[in-house]
Order: C-alpha cells, then sequence, then structure tokens
C-alpha cells in the first residue's frame, strides 16, 4: 500500500487571519512541496482574484513533479479561471 500526500497549504493556509500569501510565496512554497516529496498541491481557488491566477500560472509553468489542483465550484467561470 502507498500512502500519497495531497497538500492544501497554498490554498488552506491563506485561511488563517492575516495571512496573505503573494504569487511569489506561492511558487516558493510549491517547490518546496515538490522538493520533499508531496505527491499533489492543491494550488488555489483561481476564480477568487488575479493574484491567485497568476500564482497558479506560475506553479503551472514551473514543471513540478507534483501533481497540480485546483479548486473549483460547478460553475463555467470557475472552471475557465
Amino acid at each position: 500500500m502507498r500512502v500519497r500526500i495531497f497538500d492544501t497549504t497554498l490554498r488552506d493556509g491563506e485561511q488563517s487571519p492575516g495571512v496573505a500569501l503573494s504569487p511569489e510565496n506561492k511558487l516558493n512554497i510549491a517547490k518546496k512541496l515538490d522538493e520533499l516529496g508531496v505527491d499533489a498541491i492543491e494550488t488555489g481557488f483561481p476564480v477568487i482574484s488575479e493574484g491567485e491566477q497568476k500564482a497558479i500560472k506560475m506553479i503551472t509553468q514551473a514543471n513540478l513533479s507534483a501533481e497540480l489542483c485546483g479548486l473549483a465550484r460547478t460553475n463555467q467561470q470557475d472552471i475557465d479561471a
């Protein structure tokens, strides 16, 4: 049996009051998670802001080994973001 690690730091970590990560911070965290061997990284919720979209785009272009996932509601606007 293989245990897979699905990390939600980039999205869930920002739910704490006073925490706001820049796109560059999110990219650096994603790279470190990838170096640690995390299997899947939840990159964020792209529909919420342009900054979030920028961060997710930077992460997807970083050529990481981890599977990248994004959160979306079941409406077309979220999926398109």
